[in-house]
């Protein structure tokens, strides 16, 4: 057994073993019941919020767009960090994992400082670019000033659950998961319905609701990153920061995250194009981003799941093993993804009408759900082998290859599907169907020529050499 100095490492050391026996699907159920969790927030907030007001839907939406926009740049550590800590963990390089946790943290601190005094100063510049005017944009615009401040909070959450999962403690994230929808539910129905005799604040509320959740989230947070892996965190860890780690977890996060910052700016492209359309199709747009979830939210976890498996096996230099579980995840994503995306396309009719009974948008709607039974293999494909890409180290060929389909097939495509032929909703959701499923090719194509073997990020070492 591998073994290095000191109470802490001894501890370490043990756990180690769990790591490279864990199987994928002791560290997948816990993340699909997070994630499921996570999206069931958003379809439960949507239908909340329907009840309100179909404006104020729109308005959330698209500010919930720009906040995403900012998460993700908060996702370039993360991103890093993930990798980095399970390739050294499956090297056995135990001492520079733990160090990793700790710059990760002060990293995301700094970052989501300075990204909530952007948003909470330049929110309504941010809404300017969608054309949005009335009651959809008083809505955006204070749902977009309200939880642009709990902006430094999520920057702190997302650092301390990316070290949970990296260690393989989905468990531990999956129960805070809990208990933070629990708060944030409550205080949607106090916002909205006026429980407990409360005033209806509305929109407001619902982001107040929105900051309570994610102050209880990193306190729980705390206290499991101490309790599992007995590390503490100070002040110095906010001042004191390893600029090699910086350095590597930003060579891995920033080309890894560019991909998904491309999308969300291809998406701001798009939701432009469908506000030209309407607010009819602004509104199903959400409600359907909202139903899609449900057909790729397993791909999302097997595939987190598969990334963590990963990253270990290339550490250990077990890159058979690791090529095959990237393939084995990829059928079983496929297969479950169409299924599950048929089965709501099936029943799209009365799915809608739990969120509206506007029959504009349903009409808008129901198209879009059988397109998704196109979407969603192509999606699975795409999320599965870009992240074990990344998972090994290959972080610069799904950003490039992200960029380059993103504005060159789904903008494109959107403009002359949706706008120039009438298509409306429907022609845009065709043409990032296209996008994921000329991204997955690509995908697979990188992945079983095994070019990834050069980009590994740590190399191994014996259960002898010293730390």
């Amino acid at each position: 057994m591998f073994l290095v100095k000191g109470k802490e490492g001894e501890k370490l050391s043990l756990e180690n073993n769990k790591y490279q026996d864990q199987s994928l699907f002791s560290i997948t159920w816990p993340l699909f019941i997070e994630i499921t969790l996570h999206m069931s927030l958003g379809i439960f907030a949507t239908l909340i919020l329907s009840g309100y007001a179909d404006n104020a839907v729109a308005g959330v939406g698209v500010a919930n767009q720009i906040i995403n926009i900012f998460i993700l740049i908060f996702n370039v550590t993360v991103i890093g960090t993930t990798i980095l800590i399970g390739q050294n963990l499956g090297a056995n390089r135990l001492d520079r994992a733990r160090r990793l946790t700790r710059s990760a943290f002060g990293v995301n601190f700094w970052v989501g400082i300075f990204m909530t005094i952007i948003v909470v100063l330049f929110g309504g510049v941010f809404l300017k670019f969608y054309g949005l005017s009335g009651e959809v944009y008083e809505h955006a615009h204070t749902f977009l000033t309200i939880t642009g401040f709990s902006l430094i909070l999520e920057a702190i959450s997302l650092a301390l659950s990316a070290i949970l999962r990296s260690y393989g403690h989905t468990k531990e994230t999956m129960v805070v998961t809990v208990f933070m929808n629990i708060i944030s539910l409550t205080g949607y129905f106090i916002a909205i319905k006026g429980w407990f005799g409360l005033p209806i604040t509305g929109v407001a509320g619902v982001s107040y609701s929105i900051i309570v959740a994610r102050i209880f989230l990193i306190l729980a947070l705390f206290y499991y990153v101490y309790k599992v892996l007995d590390l503490k965190f100070s002040i110095k860890d906010l001042f004191v920061i390893d600029k090699t780690d910086v350095k590597d977890i930003l060579n891995i996060g920033v080309p890894s995250a560019g991909e998904n910052l491309s999308y969300q700016f291809s998406q701001v492209v798009m939701t432009g194009f469908v506000a030209v359309i309407g607010d009819g199709a602004l509104a199903a747009r959400v409600y359907i981003l909202n139903i899609s979830m449900v057909c790729f939210l397993f791909t999302v976890a097997i595939a987190q799941g598969t990334q963590l498996l990963i990253a270990r096996y290339v550490g250990a230099q077990q890159y058979d093993r690791a090529l095959q579980r990237g393939m084995k995840t990829l059928k079983i994503s496929m297969i479950v993804s169409l299924a599950v995306s048929l089965a709501v396309a099936l029943t799209g009719e009365p799915v809608l009408a739990v969120f509206t009974n506007d029959p504009e948008i349903i009409a808008i709607g129901l198209p879009v759900l059988w397109a998704i039974v196109f979407i969603e293999p192509g999606r699975a494909m795409n999320i599965v082998l870009m992240g074990s890409l990344k998972s090994v180290g290959d972080v610069r060929f799904p950003v490039i290859i992200g960029i380059i389909c993103m504005w060159g097939v789904a903008v494109v495509f959107s403009y002359y599907f949706g706008v120039i032929l009438g298509l409306g909703l429907l022609g845009i959701w065709l043409a990032q169907g296209l996008d994921e499923w000329v991204r997955g090719i690509f995908a697979l194509k990188r992945w079983i020529s095994k070019t990834w073997l050069k980009k590994r990020a740590v190399e191994p070492i014996l259960s002898s050499d010293p730390q």
